[in-house]
């Protein structure tokens, strides 16, 4: 679509909005005033580009020159006596607006005073300029899009004819030159053919009647009919021959109207275009909103819970120092109540002193002698522990005096955690093949998180598709399902209770372009067991000379030649589609990967070869140019060269013949996908999913994944995921 029926489309828009013909709902936030938060009445537009409505400007104008008076007798006052504003009722305030006006001896003595205001909509200081209010112009199609607004949402109240006799009938048409409402028969009576009258314009029933033309507010006598490019308002030519905007860049009214319209048209048009986008956007905050509820009030939960436990600690500890310090009391009253008991003892007539006055009675030699010695001995006692008074207990408690200032800033700086680290997904360590492993950390001395939410989407030519999510406590998660060919973000976010770290940086994989084909290497076809050695798993083959090249080059003088070593999988491709990858080792010397052809093998193998020389394999790196004129079809192999780290494009395939151009580095992984049906091969960055090269080739019989080595070299088999895999670190 070219931009010129793109923008008489969305003109079309912009015709069926301002005609009424599409529905005017859920629009109430860009008609309401931005300082009374009503609907607007009588709008003005401000030098920001921002509409309020009259009597808010004015009230805005004399707030701000209340509060420079305010600010001005607070200079006078002492340093330290607090600025306090308070604000009238609003009907007050409007009384006191009013009264100025009427107290002004000019129309516009208001304005003349007060021309700076604080807007409402983008909090900035705007000056009006001399004329104030008398300056702004008045935002009809605002005015008319809220009565049309106003109109709808009281539908079952009609507009009744100005001119009919009671009982008045219900209106049909307004009239804009004569500011009335009329009905069929009396628009007719007032609006005779072949007068004037007839051509006056008319709209549908409405309240509100807006000039027919804009005046010049600076120039009242003159209609507006330029647009100040600087400025951003309309303007009368005496405006541009002598005013304010003489020296200004304008435009006719004509060509500003079909600028704007345009672009007005096409920002709608991009809008409508990203509608599943916003729905998408608008999905994810409500998501977000019902996420963060109940974020709030899991904290709320924490935060009582945390202060109960603090709560259950403090009652506890007080009801062991209330019990040890009541303990310590009673042992203390105990000692003291026996030592006072004591001393009573040695009063007069009490206690020891009348007990051993009523012995000294005894007559009896030998009885007085038998209890008198004991007495004694507790009367001596007593004299000493009169010369040296000690009490049993102190009175004092010092040893239980707590000192809780610690505790007490402790708990006055009890505050919130601090904010979880934010979890960084491995590249490395992720990867995608039949299934999709994706891991990520956090680093140790942060705060840890408990569980994670780990969130993916396919990317689409919009990027519509929503977030999928997957909540669990590791730090590796396996993902089945993901469409083949396609590309996928990640982001991961940690959780702690109700705290959530901020998302991960987003991470962007690309799926295999075919289902995965899972073999392993065969032992037994063309195996050479002397030179390759596979492991238990046969999922990783090594190339090693061995003891007999040994022996050979030993009796050679002039040097030895070392042929390829084949291997191939143990399953074969006979249909449709499929990928596999695998890793070459970096310190290989030559390796090739491919394919072969069963049926050619088994003729390949039954025919003689001359091994003696390097060019009986069509690719065998040798760089003469005799082999890469033609493609030997006897050949079952197709096979790409990798070596010394570098990748090696043949001569044969579409890329330029210049070396720089066919010498690719060796990526960590190399993929390979075979197209049975089409007859290609396609060799691929495992690691990126990028194509590297592709050539057709011939498919016949059964297709097994093929390679060769030849000197030191090892290939590794990329295992498929499973939905158990488990990931260790290095170090286990």
């Amino acid at each position: 679509m070219t931009e010129l029926n793109e923008i008489d489309e969305f003109g079309f828009i912009v015709e069926a909005i301002a005609n009424s013909q599409v529905t005017i709902k859920n629009i109430e936030r860009e008609l309401i005033c931005p300082s009374c938060k009503e609907l607007f009445i009588h709008p003005l537009i401000l030098p920001c580009q921002h509409s309020v409505c009259h009597k808010c400007v004015k009230e805005l104008l004399f707030l701000c020159h209340e509060d420079s008076f305010t600010d001005a007798c607070s200079d006078t006052s002492a340093p330290g006596s607090p600025r306090i504003k308070v604000f009238s009722p609003s009907a007050e305030r409007y009384e006191r607006i009013d009264r100025l006006i009427r107290s002004g001896s000019k129309r516009n003595s208001l304005n003349s005073k007060f021309t700076t205001l604080l807007c409402p909509g983008c909090r900035h200081d705007i000056e009006l300029g001399e004329r104030g209010i008398n300056g702004l112009f008045r935002n009809f199609t605002l005015e008319t899009i809220v009565e049309r607004y106003r109109q709808a949402a009281r539908a079952a109240t009609a507009i009744l004819c100005d001119l009919c006799k009671p009982p008045p009938q219900e209106s049909t048409k307004s009239c804009m030159d004569c500011n009335a409402n009329y009905c069929n028969e009396c628009f007719k009576i007032h609006h005779p053919w072949g007068t004037s009258k007839a051509q006056h314009e008319y709209v549908g029933p409405t309240t509100p009647f807006r000039p027919k033309i804009l005046m010049c507010p600076e120039h009242e006598m003159e209609r507006v009919n330029m647009y100040c490019e600087l400025c951003k308002r309309l303007v009368c030519h005496l405006c541009k021959l002598g005013g304010t905007h003489a020296n200004h860049k304008v435009t006719t009214m004509s060509t500003a109207y079909k600028t704007l319209k345009e672009k007005l048209s096409r920002g709608i048009g991009y809008l409508i275009s990203k509608e599943s986008e916003v729905k998408n956007q608008i999905s994810e905050l409500e998501h977000l909103i019902k996420r963060t509820e109940c974020n709030g009030d899991k904290a709320e939960e924490e935060a009582s819970s945390n202060f109960e436990k603090l709560f259950n600690v403090l009652e506890e500890r007080k009801a062991a120092v209330l019990k040890t310090i009541s303990n310590t009391k009673a042992m203390k009253l105990e000692k003291l109540q026996n030592q006072k008991e004591e001393y009573q003892g040695l009063l007069e007539n009490s206690g020891l002193v009348g007990y051993a006055q009523e012995v000294l009675k005894e007559t009896d030699q030998s009885c007085f002698v038998q209890t008198a010695k004991i007495l004694h001995v507790r009367i001596q006692k007593a004299a000493e522990s009169l010369k040296s008074f000690r009490p049993a207990a102190l009175s004092s408690f010092e040893e239980f005096a707590l000192d809780v200032s610690k505790e007490e800033e402790i708990l006055g700086n009890v505050t919130f955690s601090k904010a979880l680290d934010v979890p960084e997904i491995n590249e490395e360590r992720s990867r995608i093949y039949n299934k999709a492993l994706i891991c990520w950390q956090q680093r140790a001395d942060t705060l840890a998180a408990d569980t994670f939410v780990l969130e993916y989407r396919k990317l689409g030519k919009d990027d519509d598709f929503a977030w999928k999510e997957i909540e669990l406590s590791g730090t590796s998660q396996v993902i089945s399902g993901l469409e083949i060919n396609s590309a996928y973000t990640f982001r991961v976010r940690g959780f702690r209770g109700s705290a959530c770290s901020p998302y991960s940086k987003v991470v962007t994989f690309r799926t295999p372009p075919a289902p995965v084909f899972s073999f392993l290497f065969d032992d037994k076809c063309g195996y050479n067991k002397e030179h390759l050695v596979l492991n238990n798993k046969r999922d990783s083959v090594e190339s090693m000379a061995g003891f007999p090249l040994l022996l050979g080059a030993e009796r050679i003088q002039m040097g030895c030649y070392m042929c390829l070593d084949y291997i191939i999988g143990d399953t074969g491709i006979t249909k449709g589609k499929y990928f596999w990858a695998f890793h070459v080792e970096p310190y290989s010397y030559l390796v090739k990967v491919g394919v072969a052809s069963d049926t050619k093998l088994q003729e390949w193998l039954q025919n003689p070869r001359n091994t003696s020389s390097p060019r009986y394999d069509q690719d065998s790196g040798h760089d003469s140019g005799s082999e890469d004129a033609s493609f030997d079809t006897s050949q079952p192999f197709i096979l790409a060269t990798i070596g010394m780290r570098k990748f090696f494009i043949p001569k044969t395939s579409n890329i330029a013949s210049d070396l720089s151009n066919r010498v690719l580095s060796m990526t960590s992984h190399i993929g390979i996908c075979l197209d049975y049906d089409k007859g290609s091969i396609e060799f691929y960055d495992a690691d990126s999913m990028k194509c590297l090269y592709e050539r057709q080739i011939e498919c016949c019989g059964t297709m097994y994944p093929a390679f060769a080595l030849m000197g030191g070299g090892g290939i590794h088999l990329e295992e498929p995921l499973s939905l158990e895999h488990v990931e260790y670190p290095e170090d286990i």
